[in-house]
Formats: C-alpha cells, structure tokens, sequence
C-alpha cells in the first residue's frame, strides 16, 4: 500500500519537537525499556508484560521487513533536540486495499506533553498523503481516557464499541474503534486553512 519513498529506512517524519524515523538494531535497548514497564503494556493488544529478551529485536526486524514490503508502516519516536533516543512508537497498517489502523505507544515519562498527539497528527497527515486509504481506524481500550482524547484531537469519532481480541491481555477487552475518513480529513483541513487565514487578516487589521 505504502510508496517507494516510504519503503526507505531514510524516510522521516518532522514534527514540532519530534522525529519518527524507521526502528533500528541500536534502539533495541530503549525500546525494551518503555515495552517492558506495566503501564505501556496494559492497554496494548500485543505487548507481552513481562517483555521477554529479544522482544525488542523482533519488534524492529518485524516492522523494517513490513516497511520495506510497503505493506504497513512502523517508525519510531525520537525528540528533535537533546537526547534522542526512542521514546515511542507509531504505526499505520494495512488493512484491506483501502483502510489503515493506527496504534502508539509512549514511554510514560512523555505523556502529558503532547506528543502523542503531534505524531499521530503527522502519521495520518502521511497516511492519507501517502495512500489511497479512505479511512484509518483505531482500536482503543474504554479506560485508556488519554489515547482516546488523542484521537479525538486529531479529528477520529467513536463509530462502535465492544469486546475485541487482545492475545497479549488474555482474551477479550472492552474497547472503542474509533474512525477518520478522508472526507473528515480533507474538511477539516480546509477549515483549519480558513481559520488560520481569519487569524492572519485580523492581526493585519489591527496594525492599519
């Protein structure tokens, strides 16, 4: 689904005050650091708690070999300035011909700042830019109220609610899927286009 451009471990994203780049072998060790803590892996389907050794491993060569196929896209998160090493992941996967389900997660020494935010922003930004998807879904549990307002700010809706599968949790969870179209999308593109031309005539209003 996803275009020779972001079949390359050069492609990256820029946002405000982060980079998402491809995974690689030397993030290894941070990543098991973040994947291995409780409150990361609790509202996640997949992340094993323990976090066994190698985990971290199979997690970059899986998400490089899925890059490079063009059939989903996984980057990590790393801030711009200072320390850069991850502190995150983010990843858009295929699902059919023309839909794609989004899925994060952040070392809890981030949350709280908005950065969640800022990478799924760019992530969907790339998602529909890059593909011809006509919709991304996000599968998020009920009580993970911050995932959720991220979503919310980046312009998803609740469509359902229900038990889903998550192997890594036992069983069944409790979970919304939330939805963005590329007609919401676009909409609300040209709404923020709008209002920020609004903004940009006021304060040259009030300087005549």
């Amino acid at each position: 689904m996803f275009p020779d451009l972001a079949r390359d471990d050069v492609f990256r994203l820029e946002t405000a005050r982060l980079w998402l780049r491809w995974p690689r072998a030397s993030d290894a060790p941070a990543i098991h650091r973040f994947c291995s803590l409780w409150e990361v892996a609790r509202y996640t389907a997949r992340m094993p708690h323990p976090y066994p050794a190698g985990s971290a491993e199979r997690f970059i060569y899986a998400a490089r070999e899925a890059n490079a196929s063009g059939r989903d896209l996984t980057l990590v998160m790393t801030p711009s300035k200072g320390k850069r090493d991850v502190i995150g992941s983010i990843s858009l996967e295929s699902r059919g011909a023309d839909r794609l389900t989004l899925g994060f997660a952040l070392t809890p020494e981030a949350w709280g700042k908005g950065l969640a935010t800022e990478a799924a922003h760019a992530m969907v930004k790339s998602g529909f830019g890059l593909t011809p998807a006509v919709e991304t879904l996000a599968n998020v549990r009920i009580e993970n109220v911050a995932s959720c307002r991220v979503l919310e700010k980046c312009g998803f809706t609740v469509m359902s609610s229900g038990l889903l599968g998550a192997p890594a949790r036992g069983g069944l969870v409790e979970c919304h899927t939330f939805r963005l179209t590329r007609q919401a999308w676009a909409d609300a593109g040209v709404a923020r286009r709008q209002t920020l031309a609004h903004q940009a005539r006021s304060q040259t209003d009030g300087r005549l």
